[in-house]
């Protein structure tokens, strides 16, 4: 099975720097430096974290997707399309990840600020209470994917599996891996009660990333 034309076309882009670079990468770069800064300078330590934790989990979650495509030597599940001004992996763009560093600041800024509170079904006769953090984490995450079946329609984002595509079914998937667990870590994190578990845990995501980031894109050249 050969290589898909989005996957040949994402391949010969791959971090190709400075030929692919465009200018509005710096005012999107100083968005994410402010939105940190701000929560920095109100010494929002969890905000910071958890926005940190979103970020790292986004980076683990690209590095399996570029080795599906080179086991597979077809298709990663998702492949980056179009004009970008920087290729990171076959399915992270520089534009994504800028995006990613801001997502789990903005998300939990959503969060009520008691983290026990629980949503009460009985209003829709429904006898269920379910906890806040749990109703976020999947209505962000369905709405991420929705995001993400528009920029596929565009062509933007490339799927090629029957079980990863922008059907019913199809979606189950992306909303689980794809995003589901981003929230759920991140949530944690902002979460924790210590400082120190926030940084142990957020600090050890960032470590595993790096290592296997180093190994199979620098040292094997596999991603």
């Amino acid at each position: 099975m050969s290589p898909t034309v989005a996957s040949e076309n994402a391949l010969k882009i791959l971090r190709v720097f400075p030929d692919e670079f465009k200018w509005y990468l710096i005012p999107l770069f100083a968005i994410v430096v402010y939105m940190y800064a701000v929560e920095i300078e109100k010494r929002n330590w969890s905000r910071v974290l958890a926005g940190l934790a979103f970020f790292s989990m986004d980076l683990f979650n690209e590095t399996w997707n570029a080795l599906i495509l080179y086991f597979t030597d077809y298709s990663a599940f998702w492949t980056c399309a179009g004009e970008t001004g920087f290729l990171i992996f076959v399915g992270l763009n520089i534009e994504i990840s800028l995006m990613f560093a801001m997502a789990g600041i903005a998300f939990t800024k959503m969060l009520p600020e008691d983290k026990n509170m629980k949503f009460d079904l009985n209003m829709i006769k429904i006898p269920v209470k379910i906890p806040n953090r749990w109703v976020f984490a999947v209505g962000n995450s369905v709405f991420c994917v929705f995001v993400e079946v528009i920029l596929n329609k565009a062509g933007a984002l490339v799927w090629e599996y029957p079980f990863w595509n922008a059907t019913l079914i199809g979606v189950i998937p992306i909303i689980i891996f794809g995003y589901l667990h981003f929230m759920i870590v991140s949530f944690w994190v902002y979460d924790m009660e210590e400082i120190k578990n926030k940084i142990i845990v957020v600090a050890s995501i960032l470590i595993f990333d790096l290592i296997a980031i180093g190994l199979f894109a620098v040292v094997l050249g596999w991603i």
